[in-house]
């Protein structure tokens, strides 16, 4: 058993922190900006909770972050009463967040300077992944590191993979989110040309699920596609913050991103429609809607 810290508890580390608790039997102090939550989790599962990421972290062996933006992982790692201010050497700080690579490297260089750790670990499978205790985690960092890290992450992970040094996983999580976002664009496309075109929808993702077009986008949201249905977790303004991390990347580093660019601009369109906190699969909601007009 170890001491754990888990900084952020929305749709993903609320449950992310539980199975540090329930399936790995960890020590887990959390910290939240709404104290109100971290209260809701500490009742629910039986951990302690902290006012401040500093206070969360003091004497942990691993400190998990998992917030919303590059701002807000530098303010609880680096802030003022920032995780790493109270982190010993030889702690492991695990930052399961998506962030640019830029801020997870400048992380990994303050956190060195301290003796401390560090993994940049974001994660794919969104907020059923999270409660299912299934995600999959790309990581960057330090092979010593992530041999220690590794165990204590499987709690709430299926699939745990270092990619490269500090910043690796990061990039991997790109290369993740530009994949979901053509092949979400592609089935939007194919259900709507189905219904346009008289087919049954159900028979065709039967049929066409088990052959070269079969994917996870497709077996798991093809349905609720249909329906309209768009309450998955994952919110469309989540997907635009991840595919402004992946397109100023591939401005970098002179990557042509084409699909992605125009998949970010359609995005944009689904908000402008009040999808704001739809799920990603809510694309074909923006084709839909041309037969309203």
């Amino acid at each position: 058993m170890a001491k754990a810290a888990f900084i952020g508890l929305g749709v993903m580390g609320f449950p992310m922190a539980g199975y540090l608790t329930q399936k790995g039997g960890h020590d887990v102090t959390v910290y939240n900006r709404t104290a109100a939550k971290a209260d809701e989790w500490a009742t629910t599962y039986g951990g302690a909770r902290a006012d401040t990421p500093a206070a969360a972290a003091k004497g942990a062996d691993f400190v998990f972050t998992c917030v919303g933006n590059d701002d807000d992982l530098r303010s609880v790692v680096l802030g003022e009463d920032g995780a790493l201010s109270s982190m010993n050497e030889g702690t492991v700080l695990i930052d399961n967040t998506t962030v640019s690579a830029i801020l997870a490297k400048e992380i990994g260089k303050e956190a060195e300077k301290k003796g401390v750790g560090f993994i940049d670990a974001p994660v794919s499978g969104g907020q059923a992944g999270a409660e299912n205790g299934v995600l999959t985690v790309m990581c960057g960092g330090e092979e010593v590191t992530f041999a220690k890290a590794k165990p204590v992450i499987e709690c709430y992970a299926k699939m745990v993979g270092l990619m490269g040094p500090t910043g690796s996983g990061q990039l991997a999580k790109m290369c993740n989110q530009t994949a979901i976002a053509g092949l979400v664009q592609g089935l939007s496309e194919a259900i709507h040309l189905a219904k346009k075109s008289g087919l049954d929808v159900e028979k065709l993702i039967e049929v066409i699920s088990k052959g070269a077009a079969g994917s996870w986008q497709m077996e798991n949201r093809h349905a609720t596609m249909d329906r309209g249905e768009f309450d998955h977790g994952f919110a469309v303004d989540w997907m635009r913050k991840d595919l402004a991390i992946v397109l100023q990347q591939a401005e970098e580093v002179g990557a042509s991103l084409p699909v992605t660019a125009l998949v970010d601009q359609f995005y944009k369109d689904v908000q402008k429609m009040g999808g704001n906190r739809w799920d990603t699969s809510s694309l074909i909601a923006r084709l839909d809607s041309f037969d309203k007009e």
